[in-house]
């Protein structure tokens, strides 16, 4: 299979050859879920673990599923149902067990930038991604999903469990947050 599989033909080639087929599957959708993750958790080393792991759960779920089902599968859906688990389950988990400050005797002197540093060190993404982790989980999952995946609204709806409905006014709310943090900023 050294030939390209569109998204469209990749649910009957799984469900025909899953080993051959789910590589295609991995490079199809690993930017795109990557780039969610790291939107949702905010660190690079979780991103690359929820990643993982939502495409080694996939890989093991299609080994249970029917032929039938793998060829019914949205596949792009499907897997950011898995990985939007993982990601809420991990902000779940940071809240049950919060990461302990270092104490004073253990922080290390960091001399402090001076205004030019800090003017020339300015960050537009780190800005954005900083009030982006301090939406609500539904709007911050919703904006990450729509605007920095590209996924579609009824795929966002489904990677979520939710109505479309409310996705969209999620999106809305979470655009308005974002663009008045950002004004504030100013």
């Amino acid at each position: 299979m050294r030939h390209r599989i569109g998204m469209e033909a990749l649910p009957a080639v799984l469900a025909a050859d899953r080993d051959a087929a789910f590589p295609y599957l991995v490079r199809a959708l690993i930017d795109g879920i990557y780039s969610g993750a790291l939107r949702l958790t905010g660190s690079g080393a979780d991103a690359e673990d929820i990643t993982q792991e939502a495409f080694l759960r996939a890989y093991r779920a299609l080994g249970t599923y029917p032929a039938e089902r793998i060829r019914e599968l949205r596949l792009r859906e499907w897997v950011w149902v898995i990985a939007a688990n993982l990601c809420r389950n991990q902000a779940r988990s940071r809240q049950r067990h919060p990461v302990e400050a270092l104490s004073a005797d253990a922080r290390v002197a960091d001399p402090a930038p001076g205004p030019e540093a800090l003017a020339l060190a300015f960050d537009y993404d780190e800005v954005l991604a900083s009030h982006l982790a301090r939406l609500p989980w539904a709007q911050r999952s919703a904006v990450v999903l729509r605007h920095v995946t590209g996924l579609p609204y009824a795929e966002v709806a489904a990677a979520l469990g939710r109505p479309e409905g409310t996705v969209k006014a999620d999106v809305h709310r979470g655009l308005q947050q974002l663009r008045a943090a950002l004004e504030e900023e100013r």
